[in-house]
């Protein structure tokens, strides 16, 4: 899964990648979480407008989103399959702009698991689009709410070593493609593919990420085995006059 990502480039930068009429003024943000107003570019009467969007899909026939569970990821191989996504696959895609984002290599079972953050981006560090589907969820007093999820796939060889799901990977020259509500249900299926495996460079990361309120460039920082905390000293065995252990152990 994809649950935290980061936009970091200068607002003119994604303006003319993405090649929308708005002009919006944002600070970067290096650690984007769930529920969280995130960049969003979708069609809007034939033409790509710049919005933001709750993370966090809520289909339209849910009654109360605190009753329906956090989706912030849908799987590309299940949605044209899925009441909640179908309508959305065909006729509300959209792009999500990054130029980064974490996914946690889990390590160990039970209390000694350990979780180790990577950084994922591009190796000239620009800027690229999720594949996404967005949603309209209307309350019963007559408000609205933009939600938006992103659409992920079976992990390519290079992210499968870290997890086994990838976010889908939009290029430039399918954008328009993906954003066509018109488009055949083949056609885009066929964009439903993780990314080359020389697409991304990958890094590991220091535990600063992992706190969502960390949200500045040192989240991005590679890990440094210096910041580790020593493993604590395993206390000495006794012998069974009570000193301690000669180099033979206890046994004896």
């Amino acid at each position: 899964m994809c649950g935290r990502y980061a936009v970091t480039l200068p607002p003119e930068a994604m303006r003319e990648a993405f090649a929308y009429r708005e002009q919006p003024n944002f600070p970067p943000r290096y650690n984007i979480a769930p529920t969280q107003p995130v960049p969003v570019v979708r069609l809007d009467e034939g033409r790509r407008q710049f919005i933001l969007m709750r993370w966090g899909f809520i289909p339209g026939w849910v009654k109360d989103p605190k009753d329906y569970p956090l989706v912030i990821n849908v799987r590309s191989e299940s949605a044209s399959e899925k009441p909640s996504f179908r309508a959305a696959l065909t006729r509300r895609r959209c792009l999500m702009p990054a130029d980064g984002f974490y996914e946690w290599h889990r390590l160990g079972e039970g209390r000694q698991q350990e979780n180790r953050p990577y950084l994922f981006r591009r190796p000239d560090r620009g800027i690229f689009a999720f594949a996404a589907l967005w949603e309209t969820w209307h309350s019963q007093d007559g408000s609205e709410i933009d939600t938006v999820a992103i659409v992920t796939g079976p992990a390519n060889g290079q992210m499968a070593a870290i997890h086994h799901r990838s976010p889908v990977v939009v290029p430039p020259e399918a954008f328009d493609a993906w954003l066509d509500p018109s488009a055949e249900p083949a056609a885009v299926q066929s964009l439903m593919r993780p990314p080359p495996d020389d697409f991304f460079e990958m890094f590991r990361l220091g535990a600063g990420v992992n706190k969502v309120a960390n949200d500045g460039p040192a989240v991005q920082e590679p890990f440094d085995p210096a910041s580790e905390p020593a493993p604590a000293p395993k206390p000495a065995m006794r012998s069974r006059r009570g000193g301690p252990d000669d180099a033979q152990g206890s046994l004896f």
